[in-house]
């Protein structure tokens, strides 16, 4: 078997695991073993947090309905109860705009579930 030579490989390799630690603290920016092993734990942790996020906007979107119901003389619970037994399908990405940017229209929308 003919003998492969790899430091030119090596070298690409190991300058662009460097190059994407870059910013990182103490010898996880300078060591390949290190950079590698942050590199791992980095992604594992940006995917977990992709899906948490959805999980955190959905919160964010109920508390800013809430609030709105509340000013007038809602709860969010019995207000999403009745949206399911009318039949509205409003998500609550939209609700929590409107509830934020017009409220007259959220108004209405809630006026029409009451």
């Amino acid at each position: 078997m003919t003998r492969v030579k790899k430091g030119v490989n090596a070298l690409k390799t190991r300058r662009n695991i460097l190059k994407q630690v870059k910013g990182y603290r103490f010898s996880r920016s300078k060591k390949e073993r290190a950079a590698n092993e942050a590199i791992v734990h980095a992604g594992s942790y940006a995917f977990a947090h992709r899906r948490d996020k959805k999980g955190d906007f959905r919160r964010l979107w109920n508390v800013r309905i809430n609030a709105a119901l509340r000013e007038l003389g809602g709860t969010y619970s019995k207000f999403m109860g009745n949206m399911k037994k009318k039949n509205i399908l409003i998500d609550r990405k939209i609700l929590s705009t409107l509830a934020g940017s017009n409220p007259e229209t959220f108004k209405r929308i809630f006026e029409q579930v009451k």
